[in-house]
């Protein structure tokens, strides 16, 4: 209970965490990809997406601005690198629903490369916030493909989250430490 200067007094029992609002997923990986490259630990970067540019305005070198573009080719997924001597390959996805995941939002091209990174044994995953709940989970690709094989949902539940899929920490420094996961499950050998 708070008792306000005012007089009026509060009796909030819902604790609200205000630290992260406004940062994005792909802001979180950026910084956290940033951290691995600094302290030599993974080099994992965000891939390009393919643009194609049409018409680009030369007021001068230092203003020009495209005008016009396109996007040449879907892309494939968010990040690749190496980490301890493998591939690395995920798509980061974030919702701010809280009852879960709509499939759309990975696209077939997405799932097609992913069978093709599991193929040739590298580690493949999916990292999806929930905004609401603020909680990051990382899926492996097997477990995601499991879902969809056994299944005519078209979204994943919160709650197949919270089962099949593992919280990532949560940290200061390191605002998505997906590698600590990588080491308990691929190197620890969970899975």
């Amino acid at each position: 209970m708070v008792n306000y200067p005012n007089g009026k007094f509060s009796n909030r029992s819902k604790i609200i965490n205000y630290s992260r609002r406004g940062m994005s997923l792909e802001e979180d990986l950026n910084l956290t990809n940033k951290y691995y490259l600094e302290v030599n630990r993974a080099v994992i970067y965000k891939k390009p997406t393919p643009v194609r540019i049409v018409d680009v305005d030369y007021k001068s070198r230092s203003t020009a601005k495209i005008t016009e573009a396109y996007f040449q080719s879907p892309s494939t997924t968010d990040y690749n690198g190496i980490y301890r001597g493998l591939y690395l390959d995920f798509e980061a996805k974030e919702t701010s629903s809280k009852t879960s995941l709509v499939l759309a939002m990975i696209h077939p091209h997405q799932l097609e490369h992913m069978k093709k990174i599991l193929q040739h044994q590298g580690i493949v995953f999916l990292i999806v916030r929930f905004s609401y709940h603020d909680e990051t989970f990382l899926v492996f690709a097997k477990d995601l493909f499991e879902f969809i094989s056994e299944t005519k949902r078209k979204s994943i539940p919160y709650k197949w989250f919270k089962d099949k899929g593992i919280l990532i920490p949560y940290n200061y420094q390191i605002k998505v430490d997906y590698l600590s996961v990588i080491d308990t499950y691929v190197f620890g050998g969970k899975i």
